[in-house]
């Protein structure tokens, strides 16, 4: 995953490059940048100012509406492995926020998929009888953002770290959780207008 996330990135750079080539060929005159009409610059600044580049978690957050802002899926350090497993697959989701029992806004850690193959399955443990607090990704171990991180280096973190969630804090309480998934969507949907933009750019939109 992360590897064709970086592949696509990288080929969405190369398109994004070929049609500005295109663009100077098209239009000699705005090659030399010290010799850009006013218009010409303030076209290219608007570009850049909604380029993938100043998208952050806030944009996806917003984009994905209620089911990110406040209400995510959430179990207790007392439920039970079974439980929270059983909560993933109801709600066709691969990690759960986990918080101490009666109070939803302090975060205890998260527990997904991966710590629940490595750490029930593997090692031959009873999910039942086992709590979602002792095999938990505690607190201060998660990687987390905030709501102005760049998606960029949202990117970056899952991908250094192999992390397919992150959890989003802001001040001292979280405030949504993000996954791998919406990153490669926002990344999807930023060059798809991206180009675009390049596009009507050169067929003269702008």
């Amino acid at each position: 995953m992360q590897a064709a996330i970086r592949s696509f990135v990288s080929g969405g750079n190369v398109v994004k490059a070929s049609l500005l080539q295109h663009l100077r060929v098209m239009n000699p005159a705005i090659q030399p940048s010290v010799f850009c009409t006013r218009s010409e610059s303030t076209q290219s600044a608007r570009m850049e100012e909604h380029g993938f580049e100043s998208t952050t978690i806030s944009d996806i957050m917003n984009a994905k509406g209620k089911s990110a802002d406040g209400s995510w899926l959430w179990c207790t350090t007392d439920d039970t492995v079974y439980d929270a497993v059983k909560s993933m697959t109801q709600h066709n989701v691969g990690a759960l926020v986990v918080v101490k029992p009666g109070e939803q806004q302090s975060l205890a850690g998260i527990i997904t998929e991966r710590d629940y193959l490595r750490k029930i399955i593997v090692q031959g443990r009873s999910s039942k009888s086992t709590k979602v607090g002792d095999i938990m990704t505690e607190e201060n171990k998660l990687i987390t953002v905030t709501p102005e991180t760049k998606v960029l280096r949202a990117m970056q973190l899952m991908t250094d770290n192999r992390i397919r969630h992150i959890p989003v804090i802001k001040d001292t309480g979280m405030v949504g959780m993000v996954s791998i998934g919406d990153v490669v969507r926002a990344v999807v949907s930023e060059h798809r207008e991206e180009l675009d933009r390049l596009n009507a750019f050169i067929q003269g939109g702008y």
